[in-house]
């Protein structure tokens, strides 16, 4: 089977980057986010934006600043917006009908925050079979109790490299390396 692959970019909003909310690398990660989607575009591959909607929280509600993506990420109207109701992505959202529809079978993962929505959905894109490639340096968080950020995300890049797949694959790579890889599909 060819790998169909799709560029996720989960919850790089606005509420999510706060001055009380720092977040490892921001800027690193989202040069390495927009030069991934400019290279899916190249080669006609979708990028799906992954917003959480926290309405049932009175957090990130649709269409409020907290809510919208970063300014600096460089977004097509041609992209896939998804909303997310949990930390999982496929959690009562339109992501599996979306990829079915468009035939994916491998989902190229980045976004926000390493340790809650992105582990999340790691773990139920390779439950569900998908082949999946995490962006190492294309995913970050902020620090936590006991763990700063570059920690955190370090432990969940050796955690996927380790991970045991289903029927799918997962793959851990540096954006360079993966840019590379592409270059030669």
């Amino acid at each position: 089977m060819i790998d169909r692959k799709a560029l996720l970019v989960i919850d790089m909003q606005k509420g999510s980057f706060t001055e009380a909310t720092p977040r490892h690398n921001t800027e690193g990660v989202v040069q390495i986010i927009n030069s991934l989607a400019a290279a899916f575009r190249a080669k006609s591959w979708p990028v799906l934006f992954i917003q959480h909607d926290g309405s049932a929280m009175n957090e990130f509600v649709p269409f409020t600043t907290e809510w919208e993506l970063l300014d600096d990420l460089e977004i097509d109207p041609d992209d896939v917006r998804i909303d997310k109701y949990a930390n999982d992505v496929f959690y009562r959202s339109k992501l599996g009908q979306k990829l079915e529809m468009l035939a994916i079978n491998e989902l190229v993962i980045t976004g926000c925050a390493t340790d809650f929505c992105v582990e999340s959905t790691i773990q139920s894109a390779v439950s569900k079979d998908f082949n999946v490639t995490v962006i190492e340096d294309g995913h970050t968080t902020g620090n936590r109790p006991g763990l700063k950020a570059s920690q955190l995300i370090d432990h969940y890049n050796w955690v996927w490299k380790n991970m045991i797949p289903t029927n799918g694959k997962i793959e851990v790579l540096p954006h360079h390396l993966f840019l590379q890889k592409i270059l030669n599909d």
